[in-house]
């Protein structure tokens, strides 16, 4: 099969062996697979990982249980051993010999097909369209900051970034009803967030220590000291971007303000499934759709700071 694989330096478009088929997994056909900025910090050195990279997918099941054979699936990306301390008590997305799904130490989605566990599949629904299932991943990762935080009417938002990730939490909030003022560097991209308030990031002085939670989905560096200014005292900081680069930060400020961080990863697939059921749309956070042998172009796309780039293997 074909398959994009990373060797540390450079991306290649190999000819490997397709996954063979084994107790308690599938084999899926991918349909769609979507770039991801965590692809892009991985070019970069994040998680010193070498494979097949790729996340972010919608296929369907060629081998595996008789009532999954046919049907359209996406797949959680954390492969969990199911046997240390942490997975025993639960954690299992934070596994002690976790493997994660095009990330570490497990081969990607950017290929024509994928194993899987068949704990990690979630069937999808008729009425969600592939180009709306590959952006399940990302809208539950979206999602699970409403798990990990309680958003009140009276408490003030602001989501930090205007690419992928910081477009799509503002999607997931404003589905959610969460009142919030999303910040970004790009007139053109904030004037697709039609769903909700935008502020340019230049107009940051005026919001100093303004709000009660602030998420950064910038992908940058300089994201959590946007965040750390913005934030009230005693308030929320939720970070999501993972980035290469080693992040300083003045911990002082964070303990004079009595400021909370959290962290915030992936999050709960049942919820992006039903809210795409429900006609939250996400098509329009596509900018370009690429063969997998077009690779050297949908990178060069997605790593201009562009919207989601889609591969389509079929």
């Amino acid at each position: 099969m074909k398959a994009l694989f990373y060797d540390g330096e450079k991306l290649k478009l190999l000819d490997v062996e397709r996954p063979e088929i084994k107790a308690n997994y599938a084999l899926i056909k991918v349909i769609m697979a979507g770039i991801c900025n965590t692809d892009l910090e991985i070019l970069k050195g994040y998680m010193n990982f070498r494979g097949i990279l790729g996340h972010e997918f919608v296929g369907v099941v060629e081998e595996g249980p008789e009532q999954l054979i046919g049907k359209r699936v996406v797949g959680e990306i954390n492969i969990a051993c199911e046997k240390c301390d942490l997975c025993l008590q639960g954690l299992h997305r934070h596994c002690r010999n976790i493997k994660v799904l095009g990330i570490r130490d497990y081969d990607g989605v950017f290929a024509e097909y994928v194993l899987l566990p068949l704990k990690n599949l979630h069937t999808v629904p008729d009425e969600v369209e592939d180009e709306r299932a590959v952006f399940i991943e990302p809208l539950a990762a979206a999602f699970r900051i409403l798990e990990q935080v309680q958003i009140t009417n009276s408490q003030s938002v602001a989501v930090l970034g205007d690419g992928k990730l910081g477009l799509i939490i503002s999607k997931a909030l404003s589905f959610s009803k969460v009142n919030h003022l999303l910040f970004g560097r790009h007139t053109e991209k904030l004037s697709r967030a039609r769903w909700t308030t935008t502020e340019l990031s230049k107009n940051l002085e005026r919001y100093d220590r303004y709000f009660d939670i602030v998420i950064d989905a910038t992908g940058r560096k300089s994201g959590i000291e946007q965040a750390l200014f913005l934030v009230k005292p005693e308030g929320t900081v939720v970070l999501k971007s993972t980035i290469a680069d080693e992040i300083t930060v003045n911990l002082s400020q964070v303990a004079v303000n009595e400021i909370k961080i959290i962290g915030s990863r992936c999050g709960p697939f049942t919820k992006a499934i039903s809210a795409l059921r429900e006609g939250l749309e996400v098509r329009d956070l596509i900018e370009a759709t690429y063969d997998l042998s077009e690779y050297d172009k949908a990178f060069e796309r997605a790593t201009k700071g562009s919207l989601k780039v889609i591969f389509r293997m079929d």
